[in-house]
């Protein structure tokens, strides 16, 4: 019989059991026909190998349960394949069983064992006794693969608990901190969440969201009484929550806004919506909703109101300051020139000066309303507020009488600020005469500044008063143009928005608190300047006009207010050519004729204005000087017009006669003075 040489498929083992391998090396085929014929019974898979060379490229691919090993083989013996097993790592461990017919000896089988057999059983083979022995080895091994499975099967479960340990734990914290960043959100957000019963009172069934920030109340307060919520709702507003819930009872959701007044006694405007629902365990019906503070947006929305009524008044006044100045420029002139030719003892004399005066009030009328319509032309500069405030005092005093003491409380150190200075001389001034009519019977005056640390620094300049007071909503409405709480005939109602006006044009803010009976607090932030302080010409007009006899071109498209200045010029004594048109303007320059200065208004028809007029001249003639007037000239013109001198209309006679001979009697050209921006 021929045994295969390769491999024996012995008889399946139980499908509960490991099934392994054993190696047999006999390069007789008898006896490995004998040896398989003894092992089928075990099960496992029979490989068979004719010499040690081949035993040992079988051990290379393949592990075994237990080997065979013939002791006597032609080429490699038993001896020299076990050693050679033996020095491999991997096969080192694995039992190996001698076959001898022939090494029956003492010295042999020492040798044997010596060589790493664990047994050694001789030739013939018993059956049953190579099969005894060789089960134990492979139970022995089968064993301890289980083992190693149970204990790898150990490890993965390890692992996989660890691993969905971890994961839950990931899952915990990512939870946990969803739930920090909403509960976050909900803190920074102006929000009450509840639910209550869908009738009056509107007991609370729960409270929760920001109700502590909201409310100044906690939610247990809330809760420890039904008609809490709806008796702090403002009187005047209990009649829209009755409508809201109505309309939930129609439609399943409601939407409404009411004031409610908070721990601090202040009323906020919340915004209350939500829908109407079934209660599963009582079966009636609640609401579920939010409230939103609504007091800030709303707030906003009155400012940006007042902010779009200003802006419409002030568009209407710049549309007519211009020529009504002219028309008072043409009045004042020639009043001037009346009562220059007239004299004081003339018999309307008195009536002459009446004219004037109203003629100079419209002036400060349109003034006022340009001032709150912060469109007014400012002449800044960079200026000491302590010094100004300290030097403008005395007319404060005679402004306010006897009655009424004025408090400076000043800062130590400079505060310069870059403003117009006549222009907060006349807010302080104007502060100061709403304060005296508010302090009946006499008061305290009092003028604080101090500065506010920050990343850009600020003025804070406070102006106090001891009088009635005022209540909220006079107080909201206190800078809005023509309000005024006095008599008909009393107040014109534009100091405050005068004051409001120029503050916010020189980049500041203002606010007043003030409650009745507890006088008035005004509070004018300015940004601090970072500039040199200017030196500030006293400006004290002279009584005798300045006279001169240079050349000088008049350009004025109004034919009165032409002749008013050039009759005013002439009499001063220089010599006037005039124009009406930049056109006709530009070509006198370019003639022949000499002209010292350029006296032109600049808010002109057609499409070149004075100050681009005054660009071109220097162009023709490099030494010319610019004077520039007008009534108002709008917002693009008056960032062109601090390039050039300057004066108001309207004008009087002597201050125009000093204001032209300044720009005359000048050491700068005109065209180092101008900041050209053009090429």
């Amino acid at each position: 019989m021929t045994v295969p040489a390769v491999k024996h498929q012995a008889v399946p083992p139980p499908e509960d059991r490991l099934r392994t391998r054993i190696l047999i090396v006999d390069d007789d085929e008898r006896n490995a026909f004998a040896a398989i014929q003894a092992l089928e019974g075990l099960g496992q898979e029979l490989v068979v190998a004719r010499s040690g060379e081949e035993a040992l490229r079988r051990l290379l691919t393949d592990d075994f349960a237990v080997i065979l090993l013939d002791l006597h083989m032609p080429g490699m013996d038993g001896y020299e394949t076990a050693e050679l097993i033996r020095q491999r790592r991997r096969n080192r461990d694995v039992p190996i069983v001698f076959l001898t017919a022939v090494f029956r000896d003492e010295a042999h089988i020492f040798k044997a064992y010596s060589a790493g057999a664990v047994d050694v059983v001789f030739k013939p083979v018993d059956p049953f006794i190579l099969r005894s022995k060789v089960q134990v080895l492979v139970d022995l091994h089968i064993k301890t693969l289980e083992l190693e499975q149970q204990s790898e099967s150990r490890r993965l479960l390890i692992e996989e608990n660890a691993r969905i340990h971890a994961e839950k734990l990931a899952a915990e914290r990512a939870l946990r901190r969803t739930q920090e960043r909403q509960e976050a959100i909900l803190r920074a957000l102006p929000v009450v969440f509840h639910s209550r019963t869908a009738d009056a009172p509107y007991e609370p069934l729960f409270i929760g969201g920001n109700v502590m920030e909201l409310t100044g109340f906690t939610a247990e307060d809330f809760l420890a009484k039904a008609d809490f919520g709806i008796s702090r709702v403002h009187p005047d507003d209990v009649d829209i929550v009755v409508r809201a819930q109505a309309e939930a009872r129609k439609s399943g959701a409601y939407s409404c806004e009411y004031r409610w007044q908070c721990a601090d006694g202040s009323y906020r405007l919340l915004i209350d919506q939500g829908v109407l629902a079934q209660d599963e365990e009582s079966g009636r019906q609640v609401v579920f909703g939010t409230l939103l503070d609504n007091t800030e947006r709303r707030g906003l929305e009155e400012q940006l109101s007042h902010a779009r009524k200003m802006e419409a008044v002030g568009q209407l006044t710049g549309g007519v300051a211009h020529d009504f100045n002219n028309l008072l420029t043409v009045v004042l002139g020639n009043i001037e020139l009346i009562k220059r030719r007239t004299g004081e003892q003339h018999e309307l004399a008195r009536q002459i000066d009446a004219v004037r005066l109203a003629a100079e009030k419209g002036g400060a009328l349109t003034r006022q309303l340009l001032a709150f319509s912060r469109r007014q032309r400012l002449n800044p500069l960079t200026v000491d507020l302590n010094v100004l405030i300290a030097d403008f005092a005395p007319l404060l005093r005679q402004a306010v009488g006897e009655a009424v003491s004025i408090d400076l409380s000043l800062a130590t150190e400079p505060l310069p600020a870059h403003l117009d200075p006549a222009q907060f001389e006349s807010a302080l001034l104007n502060l100061a005469v709403n304060a005296r009519d508010a302090m009946e019977g006499g008061g305290v005056l009092s003028v604080a500044t101090k500065t506010i640390d920050g990343d850009e620094p600020r003025i804070l300049v406070t102006v106090r008063d001891t009088g009635q007071g005022m209540d909220a909503d006079v107080a909201s409405r206190i800078f809005e143009p023509f309000f005024t709480t006095k008599e008909i005939g009393k107040g014109s109602g534009l100091g405050l928005s005068q004051v409001y006006g120029f503050v916010r044009q020189s980049g500041g803010e203002i606010s007043v608190r003030s409650s009745p009976g507890q006088g008035a607090v005004f509070e004018i932030y300015l940004p601090q300047s970072q500039a040199a302080l200017s030196q500030r010409g006293a400006g004290h007009e002279t009584t005798e006009a300045a006279r001169g006899a240079e050349r000088v071109l008049v350009v004025e498209d109004d034919p009165a207010v032409l002749a008013m200045a050039v009759e005013t010029l002439e009499g001063l004594g220089y010599q006037v050519t005039t124009a009406d048109t930049a056109a006709a303007a530009l070509k006198r320059l370019k003639s022949r004729k000499a002209f010292d200065l350029l006296f032109s208004d600049v808010v002109m028809p057609g499409r070149v204005n004075g100050v681009e007029l005054a660009h071109a001249a220097l162009k023709v003639r490099p030494g010319l000087k610019v004077l520039l007037t007008s009534g108002y000239v709008g917002d693009e013109a008056a960032s062109w017009a601090n390039e050039f001198p300057m004066i108001d209309k309207p004008y009087l006679g002597p201050a125009l006669a000093a204001k032209l001979r300044a720009v005359l009697d000048a050491e700068a050209p005109a065209t180092e003075q101008a900041k050209v921006r053009r090429g």
